[in-house]
């Protein structure tokens, strides 16, 4: 499967702004790595799939984790377009992190 289209809300692209240099390098490889299959981990991709924990209803978008950095990136696919949405960009505190990627998703 070819490379798909990655896309940033412009939440996420602050959120990518606010880690210094070296870290974002290591996030953009991320995330070219899961462009190349984001699919979810259920289907063979990178992506796992999240779902309604702790009243956020996730269901519908993907994690990708940098666990050496704690950093997560909550992205949603649209397969029509063959793209990826990054939503969030952040550090590992799952609750805030799901928080933040609920309250975001509703806006996108």
């Amino acid at each position: 499967m070819s490379r798909w289209k990655v896309e940033y809300t412009e939440d996420a692209q602050n959120d990518l702004r606010s880690f210094d240099h070296s870290v974002q390098v290591i996030i953009l490889k991320n995330i070219a790595k899961v462009a190349q299959n984001p699919l979810p981990n259920t289907e063979g991709g990178y992506g796992k799939p999240l779902g309604n924990t702790g009243n956020t209803h996730l269901s519908g978008l993907l994690n990708s984790k940098l666990r050496s950095n704690g950093i997560r990136i909550v992205y949603q696919l649209v397969r029509t377009e063959a793209s990826m949405k990054v939503i969030v960009i952040a550090l590992r505190d799952d609750n805030q992190v799901y928080k933040i990627a609920h309250t975001r998703q509703t806006s996108c």
